[in-house]
């Protein structure tokens, strides 16, 4: 449904995007992670037919993204990341607008968003808060039930339960078999609701991965309460473990679930007090595998 080949688009500073290839199925959720400045947003300008590539191209179901980017924006809806209305609008007329220039009447399901994200949207737009801002972004993109979704940084500036009714929201659109690709920085977000992952570093993909093959490779922390930490962290390092003192009674130690069996056997000749689990999340994931392309 997208699809992205060689896609390569500078700036004058010398930063942007190069030779960036992915696909997007129908009914896939993709995530696009990376940090600011990593290249998300401007290929989803590109996707949006808002830039014109040096080189590449990018098209949604068959149609060239800038060619054909009106007859795109019938089917797609789209958040961007830095959302700017309309000056001197209320909400209620924007919306209104939106509904003119795609030539739809039917606002049911309008209004099923605006009570999902419990948001009135009569007043001037310029007065409301981020939050409201960001719920009437969703509510715009959402209401005339598109095939595909183009999502940047969809949840900013919503509270954490406004963050889970949107999560549901993506869950039921990929059930009815919506294609999306979102960028975000909320990784339990992208979690619950991915398919598949890319992260692009310096505008450059470096990971085209499935959620749980990247959730498979999370390593796990343990701190372990031992009166014996001096000689349990030098058993531990020994074996090849990343292990550290916390405290004087306490030993913090990272491994990947493979190494379980000989992290047991590894310390089962200690006395353990206490012993807690902390998984490592997505983002140290992340970070992870930054790390890894900076080593090469």
């Amino acid at each position: 449904m997208i699809e992205v080949k060689d896609l390569t688009l500078t700036y004058p500073s010398g930063k942007g995007i190069f030779d960036v290839s992915f696909t997007v199925r129908q009914g896939e959720i993709m995530g696009y992670l990376g940090p600011n400045g990593a290249g998300k947003t401007t290929t989803i300008r590109a996707l949006m037919g808002f830039m014109y590539p040096d080189r590449g191209t990018a098209s949604i179901n068959g149609l060239d993204c800038w060619s054909k980017a009106t007859e795109i924006q019938r089917f797609l809806g789209y958040i961007p990341g830095e959302i700017a209305f309309p000056d001197g609008m209320s909400g209620d007329e924007f919306l209104k607008l939106m509904h003119d220039m795609r030539g739809t009447k039917d606002t049911k399901l309008q209004n099923r968003l605006l009570e999902m994200f419990e948001l009135d949207p009569k007043g001037k737009i310029k007065r409301f808060s981020k939050g409201m801002k960001q719920k009437l972004g969703i509510v715009a993109a959402f209401m005339h039930d598109p095939q595909v979704l183009v999502l940047d940084e969809p949840t900013s500036g919503l509270d954490p339960l406004m963050q889970n009714r949107f999560v549901d929201l993506v869950l039921s659109e990929k059930q009815r078999g919506k294609t999306i690709l979102m960028s975000s920085h909320i990784f339990e977000e992208v979690e619950k609701t991915c398919d598949n992952v890319l992260i692009i570093k310096e505008g450059r993909i470096v990971v085209h991965s499935d959620v749980q093959t990247l959730k498979a490779s999370q390593r796990k922390g343990y701190v372990i309460r031992t009166k014996e930490a001096g000689a349990m962290v030098q058993a531990l390092q020994a074996a090849g473990f990343e292990a550290g003192i916390v405290t004087e009674d306490a030993v913090e130690v990272f491994i990947i679930a493979q190494d379980a069996d000989r992290f047991i056997k590894t310390i089962s000749g200690f006395t353990i007090m206490d012993l807690d689990v902390k998984s490592q999340t997505l983002e140290e994931v992340f970070m992870q595998f930054y790390s890894r392309e900076g080593e090469r």
